[in-house]
Formats: C-alpha cells, sequence, structure tokens
C-alpha cells in the first residue's frame, strides 16, 4: 500500500505534534501524517517552561487557556544554596527567586497529560496521527523526488511518500544519524536521575512569617526549585495533580548505585533540607540518563528534511532550553514549508533555510557556553549570582527579545547574527574564565560559601529591562543593554577576584579582544 503527503513527521512527542497544529494553522489544506511509535504515553521529565517556549506556547499554539486550566503556571527560577556539609535547613539557605508571578507567562507541564492532548488536539484538526507506527527505513529523494519511507504497524508494512519528512523522534533519532549529523558533547558530559513523588510538603507551609515575607508571600511552590551544590543541583518542581518532580543533574550522576530508585532515595535524603521535604513522599517513578547534551551540525535543509527537538539536540536542564529549541525549529520549519508548498523557487528556499540552519547552530553553540565547565561555581550564592545577571539578562536581551517581536524570522536579523557569531562565543568564552577564574579566588581564600546563609536576591537588581521584552527595540538598544550587563558582570566578577575596576567601561569589542580570565 502506498499513501502520499505533503509532510510526514516521525515522532507524535510534543515537538511533532505542535509542528503539526502549526503547519495546519498556516496551511489549512495540507496533508501532514504523525507517526508515533509508541502505544500510549508515559511521563517525561522537561516539565519547566521558560519565556521563548511559553510565548510560543501562547501565541502561535494558542494554548493559553489550555495551559492555565490544565497545567500549573511557573513563578520563575528559585535557587537555594546549601552549605559544605549539605545540612543547612532550608529557611537559613541563602535564596534568589521571584517576589511575584514573573511579567512573561511560564508553565510547568506535566508531560503524561500534554502530550496525548496535543494528540487529541491534532485529530480534532484533522491531522493523521497513527500509534504504533515505526520507521524502519527513510529513503530520501533527490531532486524534486519525494522521499520515501517505510512504516513497520500491526496489519503490516506501508510504504508512503512524503514531499517533506521531519525527524521529531527523540533522542534515538532517525535522520541525523542517518545523514551523519549527530555531534557528540565531548566536554559537558553530566548526566541526570529523576523521579516523580506523592506527598512532597509544601514549601509555602515551610519555615515562619519572616521566611515567607522575604519573598512578600509569593507562592515558592509553583517556581523551579533548585537546590545547588557545587558540581551538582537538584530540582523540585511541583505538577498539577499532587505529584512534584524531582532529579539531580551533574557529577554524581556519573555513580550507578545513584541511578537506582534506592540509590537515589539516599542521596536526596543526605541533604537535610530536601529530605525534610521528602519525608513524607513515596516515589511514583524513577529515570535516568547517563549523558544529556549533544549537538547537530545541521537541522534544516530546503532539500525537504528537518530535525527537531531532542532528534536534533539536547543541551543542559539548568535554565529550561529545550522547548526553546522546538519553538524556534517549529518556526522555522514551518516557514520553509509553507514557503516551499506555496511555490517559492529553491533558490530562494535555500538561502533562507541555511540561515535558519545556521542559526539553530549558533544559538546551541550559545547555549552550551553556560554549561561548559561552569558546574563547579553553582554551589556559591555569591557565584551563582554573579552568572545569573549575564546569563539571566543575555538570555532577554539578545533572544527573547527578538523571537517575541518576530525578528528572528527576517533574514536581514538572521544575518547580522550570524556576522556576530564569532563574537558572542568568544565574549561568552571569556566570561566563562572569569567565573571560574573568581571560583578559584574564593575557593583559595576560603569564600565559596561565605554567603550561603540568611542572603536573598529577588534577582532582577541588575536587570531592570524585563518590561520593555516584547516590545519594539533597536539594535541600538540591544548592544547598550549588552554593554552595560558586560560591564556590571565584569565589575562584581573582578570584585569577587579582589581587583576594583573603578569607572572603566569597556566598548562591547573589549570583551574579545581583552582577556577576563
Amino acid at each position: 500500500m502506498t499513501g502520499d503527503r505533503d509532510v510526514v513527521i516521525v515522532g507524535g512527542g510534543v515537538a511533532g505534534t505542535l509542528l503539526a497544529r502549526q503547519l495546519r494553522k498556516r496551511l489549512p489544506g495540507i496533508r501532514i501524517l504523525v507517526l508515533e511509535r509508541g502505544e500510549g504515553s508515559a511521563p517525561k521529565v522537561g516539565e519547566s517552561t521558560v519565556e521563548i517556549a511559553s510565548h510560543y506556547l501562547v501565541r502561535r499554539q494558542g494554548l493559553g487557556g489550555y495551559l492555565y486550566e490544565n497545567h500549573l503556571p511557573k513563578n520563575g527560577l528559585r535557587y537555594f544554596f546549601d552549605g559544605p556539609g549539605r545540612d543547612t535547613p532550608l529557611t537559613e539557605m541563602s535564596e534568589m527567586g521571584t517576589i511575584n508571578l514573573p511579567f512573561h507567562a511560564a508553565f510547568q507541564l506535566d508531560r503524561a497529560r500534554l502530550e496525548p492532548d496535543l494528540v487529541e488536539m491534532c485529530r480534532s484538526e484533522g491531522i493523521e496521527v497513527r500509534n504504533g507506527a515505526r520507521v524502519t527505513e527513510i529513503a530520501l529523494g533527490s531532486g524534486a523526488d519525494p522521499h520515501t519511507l517505510t512504516v513497520e504497524q500491526r496489519d503490516g508494512n506501508e510504504t508512503l511518500r512524503a514531499r517533506w519528512v521531519v525527524d521529531a523522534a527523540g533522542r534515538q533519532g532517525f535522520l541525523g544519524r542517518q545523514l551523519g549529523v549527530r555531534e557528540e558533547e565531548p566536554q559537558h558530559q553530566i548526566g541526570s536521575v529523576w523521579g516523580r513523588f506523592e506527598g512532597f510538603a509544601d514549601v509555602d507551609l515551610q519555615g515562619d512569617d519572616a521566611f515567607r515575607g522575604r519573598v512578600r508571600h509569593t507562592t515558592r511552590g509553583l517556581s523551579t526549585i533548585h537546590f545547588m551544590n557545587p558540581g551538582y543541583w537538584i530540582w523540585a518542581i511541583r505538577l498539577r495533580g499532587g505529584l512534584t518532580s524531582v532529579g539531580v543533574v551533574g557529577e554524581p550522576t556519573r555513580d550507578r548505585a545513584l541511578r537506582t530508585p534506592e540509590g537515589f532515595r539516599a542521596f536526596l535524603d543526605d541533604h537535610a533540607a530536601l529530605g525534610g521535604l521528602l519525608a513524607e513522599a513515596k516515589a511514583v517513578d524513577h529515570g535516568s540518563m547517563a549523558r544529556i547534551a549533544y549537538g547537530s551540525k545541521h537541522f534544516l535543509s530546503a532539500d525537504r528534511w528537518a530535525l527537531i527537538g531532542e532528534a536534533a539536540t539536547a543541551a543542559d536542564p539548568l535554565y529550561s532550553p529545550g522547548l526553546d529549541f522546538v519553538a524556534l525549529e517549529n518556526d522555522f520549519t514551518t516557514d520553509a514549508i509553507a514557503r516551499d508548498l506555496e511555490g517559492e523557487a529553491h533558490d530562494a528556499l535555500a538561502e533562507r533555510a541555511l540561515l535558519y540552519d545556521r542559526f539553530l547552530e549558533f544559538r546551541h553553540q550559545a547555549v552550551m557556553r553556560l554549561y561548559r565547565g561552569q558546574y563547579g561555581l553553582f554551589g556559591s550564592y555569591e557565584l551563582m549570582r554573579l552568572k545569573w545577571d549575564f546569563d539571566i539578562a543575555s538570555y532577554h536581551n539578545l533572544w527573547v527579545a527578538p523571537f517575541m517581536t518576530n525578528q528572528h524570522l527576517e533574514p536581514a536579523w538572521l544575518r547580522r547574527q550570524l556576522r556576530l557569531r564569532d563574537f558572542v562565543l568568544a565574549a561568552m568564552d571569556n566570561f566563562a574564565k572569569l567565573f571560574t577564574r573568581a571560583e578559584a579566588a574564593m575557593r583559595e581564600r576560603g569564600e565559596y560559601y561565605a554567603k550561603n546563609r540568611g542572603m536573598f536576591s529577588y534577582g532582577l537588581e541588575n536587570i531592570p529591562f524585563l518590561d520593555q521584552i516584547g516590545l519594539p527595540r533597536s539594535q541600538r538598544q540591544t548592544l547598550e543593554q549588552a554593554r552595560d550587563t558586560f560591564n556590571q558582570v565584569r565589575r562584581d566578577g573582578m570584585a569577587l577576584i579582589g581587583e576594583d575596576t573603578g569607572d572603566e567601561v569597556w566598548p562591547l569589542q573589549s570583551f574579545v579582544t581583552r582577556s577576563l580570565g
């Protein structure tokens, strides 16, 4: 049996179903088939969204009402800092976190509910989704020839033809390995262990009125909570329905014993504050991943194929970039497919697809520089406060703002970003050296944990421009804000090292040509 489609999406998880819905909205008559090898939904991590992903879900997908009704709003990122003995009471830990729900929406997603709901949304919109359909072969067509897919199903094999094929099949992927574009991550080789728990204590009921009052009685429990330690961090994410997702990311996951349910629970209980929150909790499930990060040489081609979601890349969950990449990949893939099906000349499509492809590769390289070699400083309130100012200010200024104003779909903007690629990556490398130099200085002075008790920051003291994100901003405003952020972080970082920079203000170019490390 042979079937023809405009687009076949291999993988019916969050990336693939969101792409299918987006394509249907852009091209109502498009013939789409989503193939999912699994028969049902399984619990998955990756519950926390940040601003790019949330904006995409609300604006592109029209899911705002659904998300607020069926999932939980997220009250920002929240960090607690323990001491060397891992015995600091929660109420005495230094803390970084919100004092109110953030300006831009974000959500805590129950993936076990979200993904089957997205499948049903697809079907209700006339999109064919097949479960129990395993793709065993993809033969890419040359020139204008269609691609051919062999699909194994309960009732036998089927051959499908498609103008476009999109790999959304998750970490195992298909096309990325077939094309030889998957790249291993040689430096940042961290893993993760996680589980979901019933009976996790309500963080909002901990401590006294002074502890709750320092966050102005906002709900800590709706934040993505991080317990920070040198070399690793532990998340706690409340989900609708009484479950809490808890996981560790970092160096301890190399221990095979930790990747057992018993070893994981013992590890969590060894942290006094977290152990207290888990005292009455019961584990529901358990999972692990030995290595998280990998990349891709290519994401999208005018030869009518694309990689999205974890079929393309994975980085590090600290700042929840996974669905941000899905948002960018789906925007680019939708635009390329629509232009092709609407008859755009191949040369013009190829030029645009190359811009999209190179920008995604640049974004992955930039994101990885947030994590490589940086885990040693995570356990210090002062060091993480410094890194936060650089990472979060740069994220909103350089990435969120243009996404919200659709600049990422403009060729002129993309070309300008790619011209800046080497500058941006070199500057990020330079700041990473500053952070590790500050870490070494603080350890040498015995001050690594010096302010891990009793300190509080709401995280926006040096990021005052968030209410302008989403409004039109000039390139000059963006560059001036980058300059101000870079200089602020340089001054604060050098102060931790023990050097006074005075009032000297560096131009942006100096952050590449002059050493910080």
